[in-house]
């Protein structure tokens, strides 16, 4: 199912992910998480940012614990943790965040 993006129709998959990774802008974060009822601060981009530079460099999306231990290690361990990240992204940090930053469904999420 598409969402409209700035007058752009972006292509879904039956998730809500992205088909076309390359596709992605800010904007289609924020129409994502208003589809969900979420209104995206500070702290949520920043962990969006934090998946994006993570994917350019590995060519993943980490699964939650991976990314926990990540963020620990980048921005300190108040936000390292899954208690944190859950209140961020109540559907779960890894999947919902990886959503919102147009990258795939990490790997081992259901």
């Amino acid at each position: 199912m598409p969402i409209e993006v700035n007058g752009k129709m972006l292509e879904t998959d039956e998730e809500g992910y992205l088909a076309d990774l390359n596709q992605w802008e800010p904007e289609a974060a924020t129409v994502m998480a208003a589809a969900e009822d979420q209104e995206l601060t500070d702290a949520h981009w920043e962990v969006i940012n934090f998946l994006r530079e993570y994917y350019e460099e590995y060519q993943i999306a980490p699964a939650v614990r991976v990314l926990t231990k990540a963020i620990g290690k980048k921005l300190g361990k108040d936000k390292g943790n899954s208690k944190y990240l859950y209140e961020l992204f109540p559907y779960g940090p890894a999947k919902q965040a990886c959503k919102y930053a147009g990258l795939p469904k990490p790997t081992g999420c259901v």
